[in-house]
């Protein structure tokens, strides 16, 4: 059984501002046909008694402890690089400022 027709996928390209040709008509109809079809069989095997989930296992956060701890030394970082001004990396322009 044909879930979705020719005229319902130019339709909906027409409705999406879509141009398509005849032969894309007819293999987008094809495909979504195969799309509607797979969705109509996972609908027929869902059960009322399993209630809906976004995990198949519950999920819970683990937080590490925020520690403070000593960063990068400045003149380690200054030594290193290759122009340095004010205590900041100096890079050449790459925007013109009007």
């Amino acid at each position: 059984m044909t879930a979705i027709t020719r005229a319902e996928v130019e339709h909906l390209a027409r409705l999406a501002r879509l141009q398509l040709s005849a032969d894309e008509l007819d293999h987008y109809a094809g495909q979504l046909d195969v799309i509607l079809q797979s969705v109509a069989r996972v609908a027929e095997v869902t059960a009322d008694d399993i209630p809906p989930t976004s995990h198949p296992i519950p999920v819970e956060n683990v937080y590490r402890e925020d520690v403070a701890r000593p960063g990068l030394d400045r003149a380690e970082i200054a030594a290193g690089a290759p122009a340095w001004q004010d205590d900041r990396f100096r890079v050449p322009r790459i925007l013109d400022e009007e």
